[in-house]
């Protein structure tokens, strides 16, 4: 996760909060990592990392790594560890059009990053109106054998994929939020 966070601030993210859980059963381990971008130090988009390490994934891989007979032997692929985005940002007062969003944004994050779009409208009293919240979400899978070779660029592809796609949320954020 050290090496995420700072492929995050290479990336241009400030990175505000970090988080570790160790669920003491299964010794499942999860990092969460809070940050967003330079320009958004006082704007209203966050990105939330996290990355879920199932202890039988990294036992696996560790018993198959145990089986090479050499050193320079490819490590085996097939064990992963998913790493999750999500963005949000406060109720919008004048949401966009979903469909139309999630459209845009499958062509910033690309083949590479395919992000999930979808709503939540709540009511904070009965005669309110509805609060409308977006929930953006990107899922990668992190494979075991990079890790294990030090090879990061799925990783680094996809911060640079999270830093355009917090751009442009933020370069819309305003309009949504009745601020302009």
């Amino acid at each position: 996760m050290a090496d995420i966070k700072s492929q995050a601030i290479d990336h241009g993210f400030h990175v505000h909060d970090e988080r570790h859980f160790v669920e003491t059963y299964s010794l499942r381990q999860l990092w969460e990592v809070d940050l967003h971008p330079e320009e958004a130090c006082s704007g209203p988009i966050d990105l939330h990392l996290s990355l879920d390490v199932d202890p039988r994934a990294l036992l696996g891989f560790e018993d198959e790594i145990v089986k090479l007979d050499d050193l320079d032997d490819e490590p085996p692929r097939g064990f992963t560890f998913p790493l999750l985005f999500t963005w949000t940002l406060p109720p919008l007062p004048d949401p966009p059009d979903l469909l139309v969003l999630a459209t845009e944004l499958a062509g910033v994050g690309g083949v590479e990053l395919p992000v999930e779009v979808s709503a939540i409208d709540s009511f904070p009293s009965v005669t309110d109106a509805p609060e409308r919240s977006l929930s953006i979400v990107a899922r990668m899978s992190v494979e075991l054998a990079d890790v294990y070779l030090n090879n990061d660029d799925a990783v680094s592809a996809s911060l640079e994929r999270c830093k355009h796609v917090s751009l442009y949320l933020l370069e819309h954020a305003d309009r949504w939020l009745g601020d302009q």
